[in-house]
């Protein structure tokens, strides 16, 4: 949800004719017009280690930092303001928040229903402009607060537009927040939907705990290359909490529009969990996703409202397996493996053999087929209205190299575990997958694999798919045919 959506800030000065002069430091687009222009006074944007902006005007340097707090709802912002002595007595800052409280994939728009009272306690402001979502607080030390509430309307935004979303939105600012210069140059704002979070006393420890944290994750990277290092640290920002226990962990696709899907986050779990040493985590990961297996299924996504998974995805559950082998590999730790996924792994494999949903099953060549009309079930996934852009419906290349891959990866726990006809049974079928696999996919005019075999349809796109045929620990490819269709690839 996006409570908070911004600050508007507005520098207001008097001259010596008593004269008020207001610099707006916001900027806006609006339907043909930036307003105000505030990006005159940016003189400066860092990460330091979060967002700092400074601006100036006639001397007056505002420098404003934001940064939210780890594992709340919480966003804290700060001004250190900096001006000439004689300038300060007839300086103040007047902050307007503007709320949105909207879902993250919607616009908010002028509307009736909303509530525009404003409960003022000391030192804290809370609104609720609609009764089903919760209450925002905003803690600050401002002098002087007025509650003289409006709408701000035609926000405009580029990306959506480019993207054909709703691109028009309208936000509600409830109050404003005086601010005199003369008394303080240091301003606060801590803006929660947690009423305990919002306390404004505690903003600078906040601030000093959260540079100590990031410090922390850039002093245990293993290599001093810089690169190497951001990526380390930014690997952090993606693990995050799924429902209220700490060990419900999952993975964010993507920011801003992305939650949690099952086959992002197989993929990524290597490198943002095993790579950087948090074991732990990886293993909180599996377990919670492992709770969601359905039917030999994982989420294609968890909904973002609490209905139920989706799983309309073929692959996500495959890259469980890989991404079991590499916990184990980095960890050894094969009890974890034996008492919290071998199992439910073993399950997934059934449910492949006999049929799931999707008509996603493993045919009597040994090869999964996967698709019906009107369902996207690989990564490829583009849908428009009832448009399946790429349905890729047959046996995908990428698919049968992740099946083959979790046939080996669970053969090879089977040994490890005593399991020995369950070792036979999975070593002999991934045997006859490869055959299989060699018969029917091998482009002998491109000297590379198909796409998308379908029976006698034979899809010759070159996509990135074919290379997780060799990329993943186990190939089906002999060195020299993995050679040439590299080199075709490439």
């Amino acid at each position: 949800m996006v409570f908070l959506s911004k600050l508007e800030e507005i520098l207001v000065l008097l001259d010596g004719a008593g004269l008020e002069h207001r610099y707006e430091l916001s900027a806006n687009q609006y339907p043909g017009v930036v307003h105000p222009q505030g990006q005159h006074y940016l003189k400066q944007f860092r990460l330091d280690p979060f967002p700092v902006f400074t601006y100036e005007v006639e001397g007056i340097v505002i420098e404003k930092a934001v940064f939210m707090v780890q594992g709340e709802n919480t966003v804290c912002v700060q001004y250190k303001v900096t001006a000439p002595k004689d300038a300060l007595g007839s300086v103040s800052l007047h902050i307007r928040p503007l709320v949105a409280f909207r879902d993250f994939h919607a616009t908010t728009h002028e509307n009736g229903a909303l509530n525009a009272h404003v409960d003022v306690q000391p030192s804290v402001a809370v609104v609720q402009p609609y009764a089903s979502l919760p209450a925002l607080h905003l803690a600050h030390n401002a002098n002087s607060i007025d509650t003289t509430g409006y709408w701000h309307l035609n926000f405009e935004y580029v990306v959506e537009r480019e993207r054909g979303l709703d691109f028009r939105e309208d936000l509600f600012s409830p109050f404003v927040l005086h601010f005199d210069l003369a008394q303080q140059q240091m301003l606060n704002i801590v803006a929660s939907i947690e009423r305990d979070a919002a306390d404004v006393s505690r903003i600078d420890e906040l601030r000093v705990t959260e540079v100590e944290r990031r410090a922390a994750i850039r002093r245990n990277a293993p290599s001093q290359d810089e690169l190497l290092t951001e990526l380390w640290v930014a690997a952090d920002q993606f693990i995050v909490q799924r429902g209220p226990s700490s060990q419900n962990k999952t993975i964010i696709a993507g920011y801003p529009w992305f939650a949690d899907w099952g086959r992002d986050t197989m993929i990524a779990l290597s490198g943002l969990t095993l790579a950087t040493g948090k074991f732990d985590l990886a293993k909180d990961i599996l377990r919670t996703f492992g709770q969601h297996l359905c039917e030999g299924m994982l989420p294609n996504r968890f909904p973002d409202s609490g209905e139920q998974p989706e799983y309309n995805t073929v692959d996500a559950a495959l890259w469980m397996f890989e991404a079991t082998r590499a916990l184990a590999q980095s960890t050894g730790d094969d009890a974890f493996v034996r008492q919290h996924l071998y199992e439910s792994l073993m399950d997934v494999i059934e449910w492949h053999k006999r049929g799931t949903r999707y008509n996603i099953h493993m045919d009597s060549d040994g090869l999964i087929f996967a698709g019906q009309p009107g369902v996207q079930l690989t990564w490829m996934d583009a849908k428009v209205g009832d448009w399946v852009v790429t349905p890729r419906t047959g046996k995908p290349v990428e698919i049968q190299a992740l099946w083959f891959n979790a046939l080996r990866i669970m053969s090879a726990f089977a040994r490890k575990f005593g399991d020995t006809t369950r070792h036979d049974l999975l070593s002999k079928l991934a045997d006859d997958v490869q055959r299989s696999f060699n018969q029917q996919f091998w482009n002998e005019d491109a000297n590379c694999l198909y796409d998308v075999v379908d029976g006698v349809l034979c899809d010759g796109a070159v996509r990135p798919n074919q290379i997780f045929a060799v990329s993943l620990p186990y190939t089906m490819l002999s060195p020299d045919k993995a050679l040439q269709m590299v080199n075709t690839v490439q």
